[in-house]
């Protein structure tokens, strides 16, 4: 009966997993066939087969603009749901997103720095070479990078979660106040860098820079899928996962710097995306009816990159030759779900049952 129960089990798994991967294909090709120019889907699959298209122009829009472009959306939608499930699992908090100790703010106040204060390194930027799309993400993730090293030394001396939760909240609340104090005292051209930035942007990524996006964040989500099982005692409360032998502080602490890397390496690359890291996790336990991390993960790491590819499809708005923000999308995705969860279930404690 047991083996029965497992075998069953194993092949509902191998069916989700072939379905989503189908999915997930579907979504790549009609991504990186939408746009300005419609790109038939005959001369894609000859194109990603090491064929050529009808015509050279579109050889050159799909390697250097949406091929890239797809594998921004791939890994930020894997990295945001993936950021999401763990902190909602650490802090038992269902409306806990990647951003909540303050990541997305830090990286906030790194860019505002570099975009308010801009008159001043404009000399730097001429003597070292730096182009500026660098320096945001540098600047954005030095300041994801302090935010973490604060939290990361708070993490180590308390016990409770929750004061940890809220300490990150107040670190978000005070970037956040600094910002509008640099918006206050700065011109209306450098506030509408900022406001462009904040809207997030999956096209703006060149080679090279994936050629560092991409590792970082395969890391991290290879990291993710090691701490599942630390995840799965955090599930029945800290005391249980005491009991079992689970080092309470040190696992916090990896499952903190882990989500910081991701979320904090997505914000620095393609600005603060919303509302996706809070509703993947679920959307993905709702629908396919599980609260072990061992399958959640991986089913979130390829179901996320598979929705975000969507989203990028919809926010080009095919046929008008418009691009609508990444964030906007998300958002009113994200918002009305979360809504309709509050609604349906009267609360989301259910997320966190075993």
């Amino acid at each position: 009966m047991i083996h029965q129960y497992f075998e069953e089990s194993r092949s509902k798994w191998v069916k989700i997993l072939v379905g989503i991967s189908i999915a997930f294909i579907l979504c790549f090709i009609l991504n990186i066939s939408l746009g300005s120019v419609l790109i038939p889907i005959q001369d894609i699959f000859s194109f990603l087969t090491g064929g050529e298209t009808s015509k050279e122009s579109w050889s050159l829009i799909l390697s250097n603009f949406r091929i890239p472009k797809a594998l921004t959306a791939i890994f930020v939608g894997s990295a945001l749901g993936i950021s999401g499930l763990q902190m909602q699992t650490l802090f038992r908090n269902p409306l806990a997103g990647p951003y909540i100790l303050g990541i997305s703010s830090g990286a906030g106040l790194g860019v505002a720095l570099v975009i308010f204060l801009g008159f001043y390194f404009g000399g730097f930027l001429s003597i070292t070479g730096i182009g500026r799309s660098w320096l945001l993400v540098v600047s954005a993730g030095l300041g994801s990078f302090l935010v973490l090293l604060v939290i990361a030394v708070v993490a180590a001396r308390i016990k409770d979660s929750v004061s940890l939760l809220i300490i990150g909240l107040m670190f978000g609340t005070a970037s956040g106040a600094l910002v509008s104090i640099l918006q206050f005292f700065s011109q209306a051209e450098n506030i509408q860098a900022y406001v462009l930035w904040s809207f997030g942007n999956l096209g703006s990524l060149s080679w090279k820079e994936l050629g560092v996006f991409i590792p970082v964040l395969t890391i991290g989500l290879i990291a993710s899928v090691m701490l599942s099982k630390h995840l799965n005692a955090l599930l029945l409360g800290e005391n249980y996962a005491r009991s079992l032998g689970l080092n309470i502080r040190k696992t916090r602490l990896l499952i903190i710097v882990n989500t910081s890397i991701l979320a904090g390496t997505v914000t620095a690359f393609c600005g603060p995306i919303a509302f996706f890291g809070v509703a993947m996790p679920h959307l993905t336990r709702m629908l396919f009816n599980t609260s072990n991390h061992l399958l959640l993960t991986p089913v979130l790491i390829l179901f996320g990159a598979t929705l975000m590819l969507l989203f990028d499809s919809i926010s080009q708005l095919p046929g008008f030759g418009a691009t609508l923000p990444i964030n906007a999308v998300t958002s009113l995705i994200g918002a009305p779900f979360v809504i309709y969860l509050l609604i349906r279930k009267k609360n989301l404690g259910y997320s966190f049952n075993a």
